[in-house]
């Protein structure tokens, strides 16, 4: 009973405080110029995934769980795609694919790129060579992601559209630059205090509900690390941010690949994917597919939902369905 009361106080501090920063991320938005998919894709992509980043170091470092970590990281780049089709319900008439910049197209590439490395060393396992204690696709991992930053800046800075003059409407002149740092700073630090308590709580109830660490990781804590994104995501298309709310989710699954390689710095043991369950296979696997479908939905740009949602987003539910299943299986 207190595992799952502390579950719930450490999920609604992030739900509190991820909410806001959606707010605020719009407001540096426009203060900076940068515009609102380069703001999603960096700025509010580091800071709702800084849950999956504390919670996976505090797994390798103090509470020695490495598949709390991986599940975490893992699932949240699931989930994260999951994402898309909550935004879509909302999002009326057209499907939110259609109202997305194709520039997304972009980073969502580099997220499948480093997903891939991540099921491959899966496979590996134990017979990947180290540098030192870290596994050589932690080199990659952050080379990738630094890459995969500059192009997509220098892909927005090209780009002459409406989502930039949009970015720089004067809607927010009463709130200084400072305020909204400030505002966005204290809001970080909250999801974070909150996302450091996560591997205990979940390592517990791994523990008695006999679930086992790799689904526990996979489901119920990545889906409370992911829920910045869900209630910042929300808020963003509730501003008519669409940029803002996709770039952050395609943003957040490239940084928690990030995050999967400070975890292997942090865990001196040897290369953390060595020493877990290969079945985080099958999440990476499932990330992978359901960002494809998005990339599909974002090029072909459908006009009209059949449903409350559109195809592809129908896709990413049914993909997300058969991982949890599969995981479930093989707990």
């Amino acid at each position: 009973m207190i595992l799952w009361l502390g579950f719930i106080v450490c999920t609604s501090i992030i739900v509190y405080s991820g909410s806001r920063l959606s707010k605020y991320g719009d407001i540096i938005a426009e203060k900076t110029g940068l515009g609102r998919t380069w703001i999603g894709v960096v700025l509010m992509a580091s800071v709702t995934s800084l849950p999956e980043l504390v919670t996976g170091i505090s797994s390798v470092t103090y509470a020695d769980v490495p598949d709390i970590a991986v599940g975490d990281v893992l699932g949240s780049c699931v989930f994260n795609m999951l994402i898309i089709s909550f935004l879509d319900a909302m999002h009326r008439p057209t499907p939110i694919s259609s109202r997305a910049h194709h520039g997304h197209v972009l980073s969502a590439g580099f997220g499948i790129l480093l997903l891939s490395i991540v099921a491959i060393s899966l496979f590996f396992g134990g017979r990947t060579l180290p540098l030192g204690w870290i596994g050589p696709y932690t080199l990659l991992f952050i080379v990738i992601y630094f890459i995969a930053i500059r192009l997509v800046y220098f892909y927005e800075k090209r780009q002459v559209s409406a989502f930039s003059k949009v970015a720089v409407e004067l809607k927010y002149e009463g709130i200084s630059m400072r305020t909204a740092v400030f505002n966005y700073g204290i809001n970080a630090f909250f999801v974070v205090a909150a996302a450091a308590f996560l591997p205990y709580i979940g390592k517990g109830i791994a523990e008695t509900t006999g679930l086992g660490q790799t689904f526990v990781g996979n489901i119920f804590i990545a889906l409370s690390t992911s829920l910045p994104e869900v209630v910042v995501g929300m808020a963003a298309v509730k501003i008519g941010a669409i940029d803002l709310a996709i770039g952050n989710l395609f943003g957040s699954n490239i940084f928690n690949i990030l995050i999967l390689a400070i975890d292997d710095i942090f865990f001196i043991k040897g290369p953390i994917l060595s020493f877990v369950n290969p079945n985080h296979m099958i999440s990476a696997l499932s990330a992978m597919i359901m960002t494809t479908i998005a990339i599909i939905g974002l090029t072909y740009r459908a006009e009209k939902k059949k449903l409350f949602l559109a195809w592809d987003s129908i896709g990413i539910v049914l993909v997300h369905v058969v991982n949890i299943m599969l995981l479930y299986m093989l707990k």
